[in-house]
C-alpha cells in the first residue's frame, strides 16, 4: 500500500511538473504561439473543413438540397466514372505528363545548382540566379500568352525560321511538338525555384571536405561526384519521394492555358476533366469522386515511394 501511495504521489508530481513546464513554455514563447495561430487557422479552414464535402462523392448531389438533403447512392458515382473512356484518357495523360516532367524537370535544378555553385564570379552568379528565379513568379496565363506569341504559327519563332528559308513548325498544334513544348516550358518555369533548395543543401556541406580534396589534388568533377552529390543526396531523395507522390495530381493552369482543341488528346488531364464535369456540367458528385480518387492514389504513391526509400537504406520523409 505504501509503495502504491508513493508511486501515486510520484506520478502526480510528474504530471504537475509537466503541466507547469508547458504553461511556462506558453508564457515564454507567447508571441511565437500567437504567430502560429494564423497558419493553423488557414490549415483548419481550407484543408480540414472541406473534407466534409467528400460526402458528395457518394451522393447524387443537389446544389439546392445540400449535402444533408442529397440522396445517398454509395459507389454508383465511382462505377459511372470508371466506365468513361474520357476519364481513363485524362488519367493516362496526367501520368504521362507528370512522368515526362519527372524525367526532364527533376534533374534540371540539381545540375543547375551544381553549375551555379562552381561559378567563381560572384556578381555574375547573383545575376544568373535572379534571371533564373524570375519565371517562377509569372502567372501561367502570362506564360501561356508569351508561348503563343513566340511559338504559334505566325509567332516570332516561325517568322525567324521562315526568314531563314527553313519553313514553319507547328509547335503548338502537332501532338509531339506540343509535348516537347509543354515539358520545356515547365522546366523553364520551375528550374530556378528548385535550384534554391539544392543550393541551400550544398551550402550546408562541410567545407573541410573540399579543402581536403584540394590537398589530394581532386578535380572539380571528382569533387562533385564524391562530395557534392553525396552531400545533397538526402535532399534529392526527399524531393523525389514528394514528386512521386504528386504523380497522379497535376495543376490546372499549365495544361489548360497551353492546351487547345488540336492537342486535346494529350492536354486533357484530371484537373481539366474535373473542371469540365464539375464547373462546366455542374456534376459536383463526379468532380468530388475524381478528386477523392486522385488523393487516395497519390497517398498510395507517396507511401510506396517512402517505403522503398527506407528499404534501400535512404532517409524517408517520416
Amino acid at each position: 500500500m505504501k509503495v502504491k501511495a508513493v508511486l501515486g504521489d510520484y506520478r502526480e508530481n510528474v504530471t504537475v511538473k509537466k503541466k507547469n513546464s508547458f504553461l511556462r513554455s506558453i508564457k515564454r514563447d507567447s508571441l511565437l504561439y500567437l504567430l502560429l495561430l494564423l497558419p493553423m487557422a488557414y490549415i483548419l479552414i481550407f484543408k480540414y473543413a472541406p473534407i466534409y464535402g467528400v460526402l458528395m462523392a457518394f451522393q447524387d448531389y443537389n446544389i439546392f438540397q445540400g449535402i444533408s438533403g442529397s440522396e445517398w447512392v454509395g459507389l454508383d458515382v465511382f462505377k459511372f466514372i470508371f466506365e468513361q473512356n474520357s476519364f481513363y484518357r485524362a488519367l493516362t495523360n496526367t501520368l504521362v505528363l507528370n512522368f515526362l516532367d519527372l524525367i526532364a524537370g527533376f534533374p534540371a535544378p540539381i545540375l543547375l545548382a551544381i553549375l551555379l555553385n562552381e561559378l567563381r564570379f560572384v556578381r555574375f552568379k547573383k545575376i544568373t540566379q535572379t534571371i533564373l528565379y524570375l519565371p517562377h513568379f509569372l502567372s501561367w496565363v502570362i506564360i501561356g500568352g508569351m508561348v503563343y506569341l513566340m511559338f504559334s504559327t505566325g509567332g516570332m519563332a516561325n517568322s525567324v525560321l521562315s526568314s531563314l528559308g527553313l519553313g514553319s513548325i507547328e509547335f503548338l498544334s502537332q501532338k509531339m511538338n506540343w509535348l516537347i513544348m509543354y515539358v520545356a516550358v515547365g522546366v523553364w518555369h520551375s528550374v530556378g525555384w528548385g535550384t534554391i533548395i539544392y543550393l541551400a543543401a550544398i551550402i550546408g556541406i562541410n567545407k573541410e571536405l573540399y579543402e581536403a580534396s584540394d590537398i589530394d589534388g581532386c578535380s572539380r568533377l571528382r569533387k562533385i561526384w564524391h562530395i557534392t552529390l553525396p552531400g545533397i543526396k538526402p535532399t534529392i531523395i526527399i524531393l523525389l519521394i514528394l514528386q512521386i507522390g504528386r504523380m497522379i495530381s497535376i495543376g490546372f493552369d499549365r495544361p489548360f492555358v497551353m492546351g487547345n482543341s488540336l492537342v486535346s488528346e494529350y492536354s486533357d488531364v484530371i484537373s481539366t476533366y474535373v473542371y469540365r464535369i464539375g464547373i462546366g456540367s455542374g456534376d459536383f458528385s463526379q468532380a468530388t469522386a475524381v478528386g477523392l480518387f486522385q488523393s487516395v492514389v497519390g497517398l498510395i504513391f507517396l507511401v510506396t515511394a517512402n517505403f522503398i526509400a527506407k528499404k534501400i537504406g535512404e532517409q524517408g520523409i517520416w
